[in-house]
């Protein structure tokens, strides 16, 4: 089971650049950041985590464009994968995405995971001109319509809200695919969204039910014709020893640590005090078969 780190970025704190860096010198084999483009002031969605309008950190409202982001890490590692967690596709033209992404793997040498997510927050959604009960469809057709930019010489699309005529896009990403996680809650229908689509899973922090969970969706992918196993990386675990292998035991691919909100030098300590409890060097980091 690999290790990763994700680092809630804002325009405080530690720069992603420095925390993936100290990340990959620690041995940790993945690096996440998240993706708001704004919050509205007024909304009717609730928080997940708080159920109503409040949030629960202000970094949701000062959240840094996670692909500027993660250029900036990758231009500083070598190793160390680069993902999100989660992105809002949605939130982008697509080809522009697709562009973004592709460009992103061409430099950093084949290293990135996109990390999706549907929004919880409609009104965010609603702002760029995704209704809330479509946006499980425009998700499914910007992930088909960015994967067809990347793997085919002349790419086409038709869809509901992506949609383009025979087109040249390079550069095409160094992965001959680049892995898809989708994070969200763990209900039948978004397991079988995830076998669909999706290489695997990213949990909730409230998931706690995992050894269901995880079997479950181990069993929705076997239903779909899928074959092998899902990936499947657990957000907000402790660095448990019991805790961790149990997890190993039941197919976890990559358990998930949010670093704190504290200035530079606090959290590159954190970063090396929890390697130190994971077993981690630098040896630790294999990068993830594409």
């Amino acid at each position: 089971m690999d290790y990763g780190i994700v680092l809630f970025t804002s325009d405080r704190g530690i720069t992603p650049a420095s925390a993936a860096r100290a990340a990959e010198a620690a041995g940790f084999a993945t690096f996440y950041v998240p993706e708001h483009t704004h919050i509205p002031v007024k909304r009717e969605s609730p928080h997940p985590r708080t159920g109503d309008a409040s949030l629960p950190d202000d970094r949701y409202s000062r959240t840094l464009d996670p692909w500027v982001a993660l250029a900036t890490a990758a231009a500083v590692t070598t190793r160390i994968r680069l993902s999100t967690a989660v992105a809002l596709p949605v939130e982008s033209d697509p080809i522009t995405l697709a562009k973004t992404i592709a460009s992103l793997d061409h430099l950093s040498g084949g290293r990135v995971t996109l990390g999706t997510g549907f929004g919880w927050n409609v009104d965010e959604l609603t702002d760029h001109g995704v209704p809330g009960n479509r946006r499980r469809t425009a998700l499914r057709e910007y992930l088909e319509a960015m994967s067809a930019l990347w793997t085919e010489e002349e790419a086409s699309y038709a869809g509901e809200f992506v949609s383009f005529g025979p087109s040249w896009a390079w550069p095409k990403p160094v992965q001959a695919h680049i892995p898809v996680l989708l994070g969200a809650g763990p209900t039948v229908k978004t397991f079988r969204w995830i076998a669909r689509h999706t290489d695997g899973w990213i949990t909730t922090p409230a998931d706690s039910d995992l050894d269901g969970h995880v079997a479950l969706l181990k069993e929705i992918w076997r239903d779909e014709g899928r074959e092998g196993a899902p990936r499947i990386c657990a957000l907000g675990e402790r660095p448990d020893p019991g805790r961790l292998a149990h997890l190993d035991s039941l197919g976890v691919t990559e358990t998930i640590f949010g670093l704190p909100d504290r200035a530079p030098e606090e959290v590159e300590a954190w970063i090396g005090r929890l390697a130190g409890k994971l077993g981690l060097g630098e040896a630790a980091v294999q990068p993830v078969s594409s």
